[in-house]
């Protein structure tokens, strides 16, 4: 950035001096500026003494300020945006990780304060074993007995001499995505039913169906009866 040659102090001392009856040309000459620059601070500070000149640039400052907050903001939601949709590299091929450092030239800190994550989350890489073989026999197991849960072939693993608990196995059990299938739920008849067939003759068609009722002394009680036909019913 362009460094000013004069202050707002220097500039209106030069206007002080020209006020007080020194010609344009000779002031110009003296301070080593040409006469449309000293008219463009004539209407500029013309009539303003330090404090206002201080004043009126402040405001400037506050607007450029306002500038970069909002440059910065966009700059995170531009981010974030090709976060969610675009494949961005944080720490370079190697890593393999999505981060809004990489695309958008955004240092470590401030792309982790943007995602709200923490650096030493970022920087971590694993420390686990291989499991290729673990994987292979699971695999191998699952296949061979279809029907076996991961707790199952567990047992079988340790009984050949894995040494893994049950929560290692399950991730891997899961990474492989050898999760069994739950079975469907019962299929039931759809449509309507078939009618009731109309009886011939009598005494045909019976059904069975409970008969209550209360004595004088209103005690109730409850039976099960047979009912042969409109008008005869049987006790049983």
């Amino acid at each position: 950035m362009k460094r000013k040659r004069f202050s707002e102090e220097q500039i209106i001392g030069v206007l002080k001096e020209h006020e007080a009856g020194m010609k344009t040309a000779d002031l110009c000459r003296g301070h080593g500026v040409s006469e449309a620059t000293f008219y463009n601070w004539k209407s500029k500070y013309g009539g303003l003494d330090v404090l206002e000149a201080r004043r009126l640039r402040a405001p400037k400052g506050e607007n450029a300020k306002l500038k970069r907050l909002l440059a910065d903001a966009m700059l995170d939601n531009a981010a974030l945006k090709d976060l969610l949709t675009k494949n961005c590299d944080a720490r370079g091929q190697a890593r393999g990780r999505r981060s809004p450092s990489g695309c958008h030239e955004m240092s470590d800190r401030r792309a982790c304060r943007v995602i709200g994550c923490q650096r030493m989350t970022v920087r971590y890489c694993s420390r686990r074993p291989d499991d290729a073989r673990l994987r292979d026999r699971l695999v191998a197991l699952a296949r061979e007995r279809r029907r076996f849960g991961y707790r199952r072939l567990l047992i079988f693993l340790r009984r050949e001499g894995f040494a893994v608990n049950h929560k290692r196995l399950f991730r891997v059990y899961r990474e492989e995505r050898l999760m069994m299938r739950k079975l469907g739920s019962r299929k039931r008849a759809l449509g309507s039913r078939t009618p009731m067939p109309v009886p011939a003759r009598p005494k045909e068609l019976w059904v069975l169906d409970f008969v209550a009722d209360q004595l004088v002394c209103r005690r109730r009680f409850r039976i099960l009866a047979r009912i042969v036909g409109a008008e005869q019913s049987e006790c049983h």
